[in-house]
Parts: C-alpha cells; sequence; structure tokens
C-alpha cells in the first residue's frame, strides 16, 4: 500500500474540514511542511504562528477553546509534550473537567522518528507522561489510513487530545474493509493463540513483519495494534489477549514507567490472568547516532531481537 507522511495525511483532511467548517483553528510552533503551506495560504484568519513558543502555543489553543472553537496546536512531539506540560495539566486537562475544551495536540516525531537528531529530539517518555492526565485522549496510530479516519472523531470529541506522530513515511496497514471502533482502542490485525505482539505506532509495521516471519514457518503468532492509548476498552482487550499463551509489548518508548507495557500488564492483572508479558522498549536514552534500525538494535527492539524472544517464549512455555 501507498507510503505517506502522517502529517500530511492529517493536515490534508483538515484543510478538506476548514472550507466547511469555520470554527477549525491551525495553530503552528513554527513548524511547517509543503502540505501546511496551502492551508496558511487559504484560511490566512485561522492559522496561528505562535513562534518557538510552545508553552504559549497551549494557552492561546486553550483561549480559542474555550470560545468554542476547534484547535489544533502543531509541534514537535518531544516539545509539544515536555516543554509545555505545565500548560497542558493545568490549562488543559484540568481545566477540562469543568468546560468543553477540544483542543488537539498533534505531536510529530515519536519515539525515534528523530533518529539522527539525538536524545533531545528522541520522545520515549510522552506515552507515559501524556497517558497521567484525566480526561485526555492519547491516540498513537500506526498508519495514515488510520489517522485521516480519527479526523472526523477528533471534531466531534469535544476534550482534550494528543496525536502522536510518526514523523516519517509509513505504509498503510489498514484498508477500507477493515471495521473497527475507536472507542475499542485497539485492533487486531492477526489473530493467534501461541504468542500475541501488542504493539502501537511504528511497532507495529515492525510487529507484522516478525509475525508474518513466523507463521510462514507454522507458528500461529497474533498481532495487536494499540491506537488509543487512552482511554481503551479494558474489558474488550482483555477479551483478546486471554486467547493467547503469552504476550509481547512493543512500543518506541520507556518500559516499565506507565506505557503500552504497563497498560497490558494491568489490564492483564486485574483479570487475573496467569498469562507471562515480555517488555520490549526503552530503559535509557539513546546516545548514539545512525539509522532507526541501527538504534534499535542496541536497544533489543530491532526484527532480529524480537524475532529472538519470541522464539525464547516459544521454548518456555
Amino acid at each position: 500500500m501507498q507510503h505517506k507522511i502522517m502529517r500530511d495525511a492529517l493536515i490534508e483532511e483538515l484543510y478538506k474540514k476548514m472550507h466547511t467548517d469555520e470554527r477549525i483553528f491551525f495553530l503552528s510552533a513554527d513548524f511547517g511542511s509543503p502540505v501546511l503551506d496551502k492551508l496558511r495560504d487559504r484560511f490566512k484568519g485561522r492559522f496561528i504562528n505562535v513562534g518557538i513558543a510552545e508553552q504559549n502555543l497551549i494557552n492561546i489553543s486553550t483561549g480559542l477553546a474555550l470560545e468554542g472553537f476547534t484547535v489544533y496546536a502543531y509541534a514537535i512531539s518531544a516539545f509539544i509534550t515536555m516543554r509545555a506540560y505545565e500548560q497542558i495539566r493545568t490549562n488543559l486537562a484540568l481545566h477540562s473537567k469543568t468546560r468543553e475544551l477540544n483542543v488537539n495536540l498533534i505531536g510529530v516525531g515519536a519515539g525515534l522518528s528523530y533518529n539522527v537528531s539525538g536524545p533531545t529530539h528522541h520522545c520515549l517518555e510522552d506515552i507515559s507522561i501524556m497517558r497521567v492526565f484525566p480526561n485526555f485522549t492519547v491516540f498513537s496510530p500506526s498508519d495514515w489510513v488510520l489517522l485521516e479516519r480519527f479526523v472526523d472523531y477528533t471534531t466531534a470529541v469535544k476534550s482534550p487530545k494528543y496525536l502522536r506522530l510518526e514523523g516519517k513515511p509509513v505504509e498503510g496497514i489498514y484498508g477500507e474493509g477493515d471495521k473497527f471502533r475507536f472507542e475499542h482502542g485497539f485492533h487486531e490485525l492477526i489473530p493467534g493463540s501461541a504468542i500475541c505482539l501488542v504493539s502501537t505506532g511504528y511497532m507495529t509495521h515492525v510487529a507484522l513483519k516478525v509475525a508474518r516471519e513466523f507463521r510462514d514457518k507454522g507458528v500461529d503468532i497474533g498481532v495487536i495494534d494499540v491506537f488509543m492509548l487512552k482511554p481503551l476498552d479494558e474489558e474488550r482487550l482483555y477479551g483478546a489477549l486471554r486467547n493467547y499463551g503469552r504476550v509481547i509489548t512493543l512500543e518506541e518508548a520507556f518500559i516499565n514507567c506507565g506505557g503500552l507495557d504497563s497498560l497490558v500488564t494491568a489490564v492483564l492483572n486485574d483479570n487475573g490472568a496467569g498469562i507471562k508479558v515480555k517488555r520490549l522498549g526503552f530503559k535509557e536514552y539513546i546516545f548514539d547516532i545512525g539509522s532507526r534500525e541501527r538504534l534499535h538494535g542496541i536497544s533489543g527492539l530491532d526484527e532480529k531481537s524480537i524475532s529472538k524472544c519470541v522464539e525464547e517464549c516459544l521454548l518456555n512455555k
């Protein structure tokens, strides 16, 4: 299927919506793209570049939302979440408990998207820190098709959201015939029974490659793509996971810190399941520079390391 940059797919959909919905504002923290140029030129009165000032980005977005506008705030993932964390907490998470605030934070560069820029631009903390906030949606799509479909959700659900986007072009995973509901929070891309690879974002592409490799050998490996890290239908997720013998979580984020691995482990523990979980992700910041595959290899998150983990789980049932 076609490869696309997630942010371009999202901005194209918003560009279409802004023609008919005059209450949509798009704000940027001095962060652009060729597709954004078209939106900025066409809707000059509803596009605001706040400059390199992510904290003010949240302040202005909150003010517009309080006036009833639907707001999209656009910046690099590591900066919009961590540089403006207090403003997100106070202006959005706390304020949204008493007022309707439809602010959609678009964070581009999740995980190791900016692999050659070093740890200052890597974003390994965002899943953990954004899941903490009450009344907040944390969306982590694996492809641009899923993201395009999510645009209607962003306008309909009038509460703060964080969209955790991959920065590089990705292949489409979902097709027009795939049926799922965002309210469920996940989709079982490949049903199985032996081992389930539970992944989010970019890592779903890696999970699919590993699963297909083993399925070609006759091993029944499944893949569950968790695209809604909050809220999530935990009962339904447990219903899918209980069919497996073992679970391996995959995320381009810190593990043992409240991320995807913690979410999955909590669901299994709360239901008294005896299913063992292996967590794969990052434990430290990555100071090496190189390709994404190289950085994954250093951290045990590449295809070879994941395959080895699967083999070990099969041997130690």
